[in-house]
């Protein structure tokens, strides 16, 4: 009668690395210049919002000064940003 061993010859450690991506943030900043309809219109346009979540980060910004607007990577907010900035409003990528 022949005994098998099943046991591996060696055994391996093997560590497997997610990819991470650094998520950012796209703040909108309050400020006295813009009217509440022109910012919930560009944050529609630009960042994807419906109308709804514009009209919230529209009051978030006026009563607390800031709201985070979006998340992603950077490559993928700084052209937004930059079209925010275009538009007049306050707005940074941290």
């Amino acid at each position: 009668m022949i005994r098998q061993n099943h046991k591996p010859l060696h055994e391996e450690e093997v560590l497997v690395l997610e990819e991470t991506e650094k998520k950012f943030q796209l703040i909108l900043y309050n400020d006295d210049v813009n009217t509440f309809d022109f910012v919930i219109e560009t944050l529609v346009d630009y960042c994807g919002h419906d109308p709804i979540q514009a009209e919230q980060c529209a009051y978030l910004v006026h009563y607390t000064g800031k709201c985070s607007v979006k998340e992603g990577s950077f490559e993928k907010l700084e052209p937004i940003c930059t079209e925010l900035l275009r538009k007049g409003l306050s707005a940074t990528i941290e």
